[in-house]
């Protein structure tokens, strides 16, 4: 299993329990991802941390004093 955390910028958007799909953007030299419909947005990601998957479930949200995260498990 493989975490990783993605910014939302409002709460309610998504639940702990939700199984969402990703979509992978491309930058000249690095990778990011969507919750789709642009729901939340990773960091870059380089090749060799590419996530495989296009499906995950939210195991997390949170709040903190920069905004609000969700942390998705993918199987990989």
């Amino acid at each position: 299993m493989r975490r990783e955390e993605f910014k939302m910028e409002r709460p309610g958007l998504v639940s702990e329990g939700d199984e969402v799909e990703i979509t992978e953007g491309v930058l000249p030299s690095a990778y990011y991802y969507t919750i789709v419909p642009a729901v939340a947005m990773s960091s870059n990601y380089t090749l060799r941390e590419r996530i495989e998957s296009t499906k995950g479930v939210v195991k997390e949200v949170r709040e903190d004093d920069r905004g609000f995260y969700v942390v998705v498990e993918f199987d990989e």
